[in-house]
C-alpha cells in the first residue's frame, strides 16, 4: 500500500504527463475490449437456453454456412431421427402486425412445437409453444403465438394482461400464450424475433407454406458431434428419399446429386450467424488493430516510466544505499505502471460498451437493424483484466529492471549516468518499435481508406439522390391474391398524385440490396452454353422503374402500361445480358425463354437494354439480368414489394409521412418500412466504412503516440546533454548545427522503425487481401505515403527540444553543471 500511494504521489505531481498516460491506456485498453466484446457476441457467446454445448445445427456441404430445407425435410428428419434427445426447426420471416390498430413490419420466426423444449427455456410469463400447438390450422388452443420480452415491454408496457390478448399477423388472428425470457431473442444471432408462432399455422397464410427451415438437434449426453454425424449418415437415404422434391424441371443428375448430399452437424452452441460469414475476418483484424495500438502504448508508458525513474536516480540511489533490495525498488517502480493501467483500464471498459454500441449502429440500418448482446459478460471481463495485467507487466517490467541496472553500475556516484546519453538505449529501442507498429497500423489505414473510395467511385447505374424506397406488403388475408397486383397498381396511382412526386414504380429487388434472384434461362440461337452458364438475374418491374431510377435505356424501350396480361410478352435486359447471351449487333426483338432445360417456363421478346446497374455488390460487376413487367405475371405477384418513389422538391425522408397517407387510404392496414436510396447504398459500405474509420482512427492515433513518445525521448536527452551542448556552443557550434544533430539522431530512429515497419506490413498485409478493392495489398503508393508521414511526425514531434537546445546559453549550462 505504501508502494500505491507514492505511485500515486508521484504522477499527481505531472498531472499533464500522467493524464496523456491515462488517456493512451484508456482508448487502448477501451478499444480493444469493445472489439472483443463485439467478437464474443457474434463468434463466442453461448446461447441463453439449457447445455448449448449440446447443440448442433444440421447442414450439408453445397453451400457456405448453414444450410436452410425446404419443409419436406423437416418433416422426414422428425420421422426417421431417434438418435438425438431431441429436434427443433424454425424459419425466420417478418410479419404484419397490427398490435393496438397501427401496422408495422416485425420480426419473427416459425417455429417447431418442439423449439422451446428441446432447448429447455422457461417463460418469463404465462407459457411457451408445444408440440400440440403445432398442428396444421392450430392446435387445442387454436393458432396462438409467444411474443420476446422487449415486444412485451415496447407494446403492452410489461403489462401482464397480454396474456391470452389477440395478436394479429398479416391479417390472422393469434392469441398470446407466454413471453420469453428476457435475454432469449432466438437462434439467428444479430437478428432479434420478437413473434414465434408454429409450423402448423402456415396453413392460415397460404403464402407462407414454401418455408426454408433451419434445423437443429441435442445430442445426447454420451455422444460427440462425430459419432452423432455418423449416426444421422445411417438415416440419410430415407431423409432423402422421403423428401427428394416431386418437380418435373428436376433432371436425372439433379435428383443424384440431392440424394447423395451428406448431411453435416456442426455445433450450435453459439447459435446460426450469417453475419459470421461476413464479419468474422474484419473483427479479426480490428483485433489484431487494437492489439497493436495497445503494444503502442505500453513502449509509450514504459518510455515515460523509465524516464522518471531517471530523473528519481538520486533518490533510488539513497533508498538502495540504505539497505532497499532490488526487488524492492522494481516493487516501487511497478506500483506506478500499476496505477497508470489500473485507471487506464478503468476508464477503457466504461468507454467500449458505448464504442461496441456506435459500431453497431454503423452496421445496422433502418431496413436491417442488427441486435446483438454486447454486455459485458464474464468472458469481456476475463478478458479486460487478462489485458490490464499484460499491459502493466509490459509497460512496467523494462523500465523497472533497466532503471535498477543502472542504478547498481553507479552506485552514489555523483556523476551523471552517462551524460553521452548511452542510458537511452532502451527508450530508442522502445521509439522504434513504436516508429514500426505505427507504420504497419498507418499502411493497413491507407489500404482500406482507398478501398473505401474505389468503392464510393463505382458506377452505380442509376441515380440515388432524392428516392424513397417503401417497403409495402400485401401479405395481409383482407387482400386478396387475385387482387394484389390491382392494389399495387391503385398505391402507385395514389402516390403519384402527391404533390411534388415526379416518379414511382414497384419492383421486385431494389439496388444495392444484397442478394439476387437467379433463374436459369435459354436465347435462340446462343449457342452451345454451358447449363450452369444460363443462370440470369431477374427482377420484377412496373412501368416507369427504369424513368424513377434515372437508369439509362440504351437501346430500345422500357415498359410501359400498355405491356399487361395479355399482350406480347416482353422483357428487358441489361448490357451485360446482352454481352454474355445476345448478338450485341441487334439485341431487340430477340426470345428469351425461361427454365430449366425441358418445359419451358415461358418466353418473352427483348424490348429494350438497360444500362448496367449494381444489385448485388459494388464489388461485383453487374450480372446478366432480366427485368420481367409485373403487369404481365402469369402467376399471383409475390407479398412484399418495394415502391421506389422520387420527389425533386423534398428530401427522401420528409416524403414518408404523405407517402404513408397516400398508400393508407388504399391499404390502411399494410406495414410499411421507409428507407432513402441514398442510405441504402452506403449501408451496402458499411463493413467497408467500418474498417476505414477505425483503422484510420488507430493509425492516426498510433501516430500521436509515437510522436509524444519522442518528443519525450528527445526533451529528456537534450535535458541530459546539456552541458555537451553547451561546450559545442561555447566551442563556436551554430544553432543550426545543434538542430542538425539533434533531428539527425531522430531521424535514424524513425527511419529504422520505418525500414523494420515496411518489412513487417508487406507481411501483414496478405491478410487483408479479399477486404481490399481496386489496389493491390503492397500498393507502392500506400507504403510511401506512409512513410513520409512517420518521418514527417517523427521531425515535427522532436523539432520543439531541438529548437530549445539550439538556444541554450553555454554560460548558464556549464555553470548549472
Amino acid at each position: 500500500m505504501n508502494d500505491l500511494r507514492s505511485a500515486v504521489r508521484s504522477l499527481r505531481a505531472t498531472p499533464i504527463v500522467s493524464g496523456i498516460a491515462f488517456l493512451s491506456l484508456a482508448l487502448g485498453i477501451g478499444a480493444s475490449t469493445a472489439i472483443f466484446s463485439l467478437t464474443n457476441s457474434l463468434l463466442l457467446r453461448k446461447l441463453p437456453v439449457r447445455d448449448p454445448n449440446a447443440l448442433v445445427l444440421v447442414t450439408d456441404a453445397t453451400a457456405p454456412g448453414v444450410r436452410a430445407y425446404a419443409p419436406g425435410v423437416w418433416e422426414s428428419f422428425q420421422r426417421v431421427v431417434d438418435v438425438f434427445d431431441g429436434t427443433l426447426a424454425w424459419s425466420s420471416t417478418e410479419f404484419n402486425l397490427v398490435p393496438r390498430g397501427e401496422a408495422q413490419i416485425v420480426r419473427g420466426a416459425w417455429v417447431s412445437g418442439s423449439y422451446f423444449g428441446t432447448l429447455g427455456l422457461s417463460p418469463l410469463l404465462g407459457r411457451l409453444l408445444a408440440e400440440s400447438d403445432d398442428r396444421r390450422n392450430g392446435g387445442v388452443d387454436g393458432s396462438v403465438a409467444v411474443i420476446s420480452h422487449a415486444l412485451w415491454q415496447q407494446h403492452y408496457g410489461g403489462a401482464p394482461a397480454v396474456i391470452g390478448s389477440s395478436l394479429m399477423l398479416d391479417g390472422v388472428s393469434f392469441r398470446v400464450v407466454g413471453v420469453t425470457p428476457k435475454r432469449f431473442s432466438g437462434l439467428d444471432v444479430g437478428r432479434r424475433a420478437d413473434v414465434f408462432v408454429p409450423f402448423g399455422t402456415a396453413t392460415l397464410m397460404p403464402e407462407r407454406e414454401g418455408l426454408q427451415i433451419t434445423i437443429m438437434a441435442r445430442r445426447r449426453a454420451d455422444q460427440t458431434v462425430e459419432a452423432a454425424t455418423v449416426a444421422l449418415r445411417r438415416l440419410q437415404p430415407q431423409i432423402r428419399e422421403a423428401s427428394l422434391p416431386q418437380d418435373s424441371r428436376w433432371r436425372q443428375q439433379d435428383r443424384d446429386a440431392y440424394l447423395r448430399d451428406g448431411f453435416v452437424l456442426l455445433s450450435g452452441a453459439t447459435g446460426n450467424a450469417r453475419l459470421r460469414l461476413r464479419y468474422e475476418h474484419p473483427l479479426g483484424l480490428l483485433m489484431a488493430v487494437v492489439a497493436l495500438v495497445l503494444l503502442i502504448a505500453c513502449a509509450n508508458i514504459a518510455n515515460l516510466l523509465l524516464a522518471r525513474a531517471l530523473i528519481r536516480r538520486r533518490e533510488l540511489q539513497v533508498r538502495a544505499a540504505l539497505g532497499a533490495s532490488r526487488w524492492r525498488l522494481i516493487r516501487g517502480l511497478l506500483a506506478e505502471s500499476l496505477v497508470i493501467t489500473s485507471v487506464g483500464a478503468a476508464l477503457g471498459i466504461a468507454l467500449a460498451s458505448s464504442a461496441s454500441s456506435i459500431v453497431v449502429q454503423q452496421l445496422s440500418t433502418r431496413s436491417n437493424p442488427i441486435y446483438l448482446d454486447i454486455s459485458i459478460d464474464s468472458t469481456v471481463a476475463l478478458f479486460a483484466i487478462a489485458v490490464t495485467a499484460l499491459v502493466t507487466l509490459l509497460s512496467g517490467i523494462v523500465p523497472a529492471v533497466r532503471a535498477t541496472d543502472l542504478l547498481r553500475s553507479s552506485l552514489l556516484r555523483s556523476t551523471d549516468l552517462n551524460e553521452r546519453g548511452r542510458f537511452l538505449g532502451p527508450s530508442a529501442a522502445l521509439i522504434v518499435v513504436q516508429v514500426a507498429l505505427s507504420l504497419v497500423l498507418v499502411v493497413g489505414a491507407g489500404l482500406f481508406l482507398k478501398t473505401f473510395s474505389s468503392l464510393t467511385a463505382v458506377p452505380l447505374g442509376f441515380e440515388p439522390e432524392h428516392v424513397l424506397i417503401a417497403a409495402v406488403t400485401a401479405a395481409d388475408a383482407r387482400v386478396p391474391p387475385s387482387q394484389r397486383l390491382q392494389m399495387f397498381q391503385r398505391v402507385r396511382d395514389a402516390v403519384l398524385s402527391i404533390p411534388g412526386v415526379t416518379d414511382a414504380a414497384f419492383s421486385f429487388l431494389t439496388p444495392v440490396m444484397g442478394p439476387i434472384l437467379l433463374r436459369p434461362i435459354e436465347v435462340a440461337d446462343g449457342g452451345a452454353t454451358p447449363e450452369r452458364d444460363r443462370l440470369s438475374s431477374v427482377n420484377l418491374v412496373s412501368s416507369g422503374w427504369f424513368q424513377t431510377l434515372r437508369t439509362p435505356i440504351v437501346a430500345g424501350r422500357e415498359f410501359v402500361d400498355a405491356d399487361r396480361a395479355g399482350t406480347t410478352p416482353v422483357v428487358v435486359v441489361n448490357e451485360a445480358f446482352v454481352r454474355k447471351f445476345l448478338k450485341p449487333s441487334n439485341p431487340l426483338g430477340q426470345v428469351v425463354r425461361f427454365g430449366i432445360v425441358g418445359p419451358n417456363v415461358g418466353s418473352a421478346e427483348v424490348v429494350g437494354v438497360a444500362a448496367d446497374a449494381v444489385y448485388s455488390s459494388l464489388r461485383e460487376p453487374a450480372p446478366p439480368t432480366v427485368y420481367l413487367p409485373l403487369a404481365q405475371l402469369q402467376r399471383v405477384p409475390p407479398a412484399l414489394l418495394a415502391l421506389t418513389v422520387r420527389s425533386e422538391t423534398a428530401p427522401p425522408l420528409q416524403m414518408a409521412r404523405s407517402v404513408a397517407a397516400a398508400i393508407g387510404t388504399v391499404h390502411p392496414d399494410a406495414a410499411l418500412t421507409f428507407q432513402p436510396l441514398t442510405e441504402q447504398v452506403n449501408a451496402s459500405l458499411a463493413q467497408e466504412r467500418i474498417l476505414a474509420l477505425l483503422s484510420g482512427f488507430f493509425g492516426g492515433f498510433a501516430v500521436l503516440l509515437a510522436g509524444l513518445g519522442l518528443f519525450g525521448v528527445t526533451s529528456y536527452s537534450v535535458s541530459r546533454r546539456r552541458r555537451e551542448i553547451g561546450i559545442r556552443m561555447a566551442l563556436g557550434a551554430a544553432p543550426g548545427s545543434v538542430i542538425r544533430l539533434i533531428l539527425g539522431r531522430v531521424c535514424l530512429m524513425v527511419v529504422a522503425g520505418v525500414v523494420i515497419g515496411a518489412a513487417v506490413s508487406t507481411w501483414t498485409t496478405q491478410f487483408t487481401t479479399s477486404l481490399l478493392f481496386g489496389l493491390e495489398p503492397r500498393d507502392p503508393e500506400t507504403f510511401a505515403l506512409a512513410a513520409v508521414l512517420l518521418i514527417g511526425a517523427g521531425l515535427l514531434a522532436a523539432l520543439p527540444p531541438a529548437w530549445h537546445a539550439s538556444h541554450v546559453d553555454p554560460s548558464v549550462a556549464l555553470r548549472s553543471e
